[in-house]
């Protein structure tokens, strides 16, 4: 008894943690597992034994496998199928969430998102369309997607090794198909016909004209004989106090310098590109003994050239700016970039810019040298929203990973390897064929869900172990009553479908999986419909902008509230319950 309670209020401890927010999901995971160890639960020999567990093994498989993918130059290829897409916004929102969920069934479905986001928001650029309408369809799309295999998301690679476990034979690779599959279709036809039409029509990023108006704030002064910023480095300016600006580049004789303007010495009729508000930018042209030169506000054009480019993106979870500002990350010594705007919800953040402490799904607006940008922003773990150019090659690229990948699929499906072996060779292909270098491989593992991972399987076998999971599962015994079999599953969906929506739905998962076990031994039936539904239950996260990273990532560019997810989310996760229950009791028998 003093064992279940240690656990339970461990567990109870870090649900409050995860939904708190202010400590990351992967140091929660860290202080659970440290809890019952320490108290004798988990054996201090086996505390750690979950970073060995094929469930984490082959999450980071997936993950590296669907960077490499992204490498290959897929998305520059979907980019050119979706430019003949018309302005009805119910043809854009069925391809382009239709395209995703088959994606994500076979990728990792933040990879899946990641690589048709900013497909999706040209789209919108190109045929007018509000984002708002297009993307969190898309989010979606991707959960949808992860049911349909086992590879597609991380609950059901937990799922399935939690069945060897169980009965000694983990799910196969298709598995998952027959219901994930039927509710992906059913939510997707959702999506398309109906749900689309209930989404609010915020102000998304459409373009970074209309999202930041950089006319509005962006300034070109010159430096006049008389000033005292002449001979002086911008990086060693003090302002007086009251004076707020944000010195971006100079532009002399012609030339714009913008990466590494900090550390040049100011001459005599340089213009200077200030970021500042009306107020500030008339106390700086007096303070400095500057004027304005030409018209007082300019455009983006002026921010970029051939060798600096003018980016907007969006901060991804995991990201090292999170709960930093850009002083704290010293943006441009430290990475030669210019931070210029942040927008959060849609909309612009008046705050000063170096006092900005970003969060995920905050979209930026960033201007740095063209040959550098792109790898910069992978380091900090941003997902630029611009589109790129198609690369020379890219079609044979695509074939090349399209065939390592298959032939990795293959191999777990027929069972000739144990899926995460067959992954795990299949990464090293891609490493060796120049797919993904050494350095993108570690970039793309998101060591925050390995932790996360490896930390919880203890923990969800302590709640194993001390016989928790079946004092729960009792529980909801007692709560379904005199009710059919059948009640047991569903209420037990609707439990987990909760849980995803407010923790990470791996840790949704981990914790669910033995709770469904004992349910089906406590009633004399298989633990595969349990655990089928655990999977179905843990991937649907729709409510909230905080159940999964793919709805956290589209916050920002869609301009979406907090509030607004619930709207195509509810009546998205009653389908699911309709749909999912008798596909899962006419494939998966309770055998009651």
């Amino acid at each position: 008894m003093l064992e279940q309670t240690i656990v339970f209020t461990t567990l109870i401890t870090a649900l409050i943690l995860f939904i708190w927010g202010k400590l990351r999901f992967d140091i929660v995971a860290l202080i659970a597992l440290i809890i019952v160890t320490i108290t004798g639960i988990v054996p201090v020999e086996d505390a750690f034994m979950g970073f060995g567990h094929p469930a984490v093994i082959t999450v980071a498989a997936v993950l590296v496998i669907s960077r490499s993918i992204f490498n290959s130059g897929l998305a520059e290829i979907v980019s050119k199928w979706f430019e003949k897409l018309g302005k009805s916004v119910f043809l854009q929102v069925a391809v382009l969430t239709g395209f995703v969920t088959l994606l994500s069934g076979f990728m990792n479905n933040i990879g899946a998102l990641a690589l048709l986001l900013p497909v999706a928001l040209q789209v919108a650029r190109k045929t007018g369309t509000n984002p708002s309408l297009l993307l969190m369809p898309l989010a979606f799309g991707s959960l949808l997607g992860g049911l349909m295999t086992m590879i597609g998301t991380p609950p059901n690679i937990i799922v399935a090794m939690m069945r060897a476990d169980a009965v000694g034979e983990p799910f196969r690779m298709f598995d998952f198909t027959p219901v994930g599959a039927g509710v992906a279709v059913a939510g997707v036809f959702f999506i398309a016909l109906i749900g689309w039409r209930f989404l609010p029509h915020r102000k998304g990023t459409t373009s970074p004209e209309d999202l930041f108006h950089i006319e509005d704030y962006i300034t070109e002064v010159k430096i006049t004989p008389e000033s005292p910023l002449i001979d002086k480095q911008i990086r060693g300016l003090r302002f007086p106090t009251g004076v707020e600006v944000n010195i971006i580049g100079i532009v002399r004789a012609g030339r714009k310098m913008v990466a590494r303007a900090g550390y040049e010495r100011l001459r005599k009729n340089d213009k200077l590109i200030v970021e500042a508000d009306s107020d500030n930018l008339k106390g700086f042209i007096d303070w400095g003994k500057l004027k304005l030169a030409g018209s007082k506000k300019i455009g983006r054009e002026k921010l970029g050239s051939d060798e600096i480019a003018v980016m907007e993106a969006v901060i991804m979870e995991g990201s090292p700016m999170i709960r930093n500002t850009a002083i704290d990350l010293n943006l441009r010594n430290r990475f030669g970039i210019n931070l210029l705007a942040v927008s959060r919800k849609g909309e612009r953040t008046i705050e000063q810019l170096g006092k900005i402490k970003f969060a995920p799904g905050d979209v930026l607006l960033l201007n740095g040298p063209v040959d550098s940008i792109h790898q910069t922003l992978k380091e900090l773990r941003c997902l630029p929203l611009a589109e790129r150019k198609l690369r020379i090659g890219t079609e044979r690229r695509v074939v090349k990973a399209g065939a390592i990948f298959g032939t990795a699929i293959l191999t777990a499906a027929v069972g000739l390897l144990p899926v995460q072996l067959a992954f795990v060779m299949a990464a090293v292909v891609m490493v060796i064929v120049n797919l993904i270098s050494l350095r993108e491989l570690y970039e793309s593992i998101d060591w925050p869900i390995i932790i996360l991972l490896g930390a919880m399987i203890p923990v969800g076998q302590a709640l194993e172990t001390s016989g928790g999971a079946e004092t729960i599962a009792s529980q909801l015994l007692v709560i379904s009553g005199q009710m059919p079999p059948v009640a047991t599953v569903v209420i037990l969906l609707v439990v987990t479908m909760f849980l995803s929506d407010i923790i990470n739905n791996a840790a949704a998962a981990v914790l669910m999986s033995p709770i469904a076990i004992n349910l089906a031994y406590a009633m004399g039936a298989s633990v595969d419909p349990f655990l089928i539904c655990v999977a179905l239950g843990a991937s649907c996260a729709f409510l909230t902008p905080i159940g999964h990273q793919s709805n956290t990532l589209v916050m920002g560019p869609g301009g979406y509230h907090f509030g607004d997810y619930w709207r195509l989310g509810l009546p998205l996760e009653i389908i699911i319950v309709l749909i999912g229950v008798p596909l899962i009791m006419l494939f998966w028998p309770l055998g009651v």
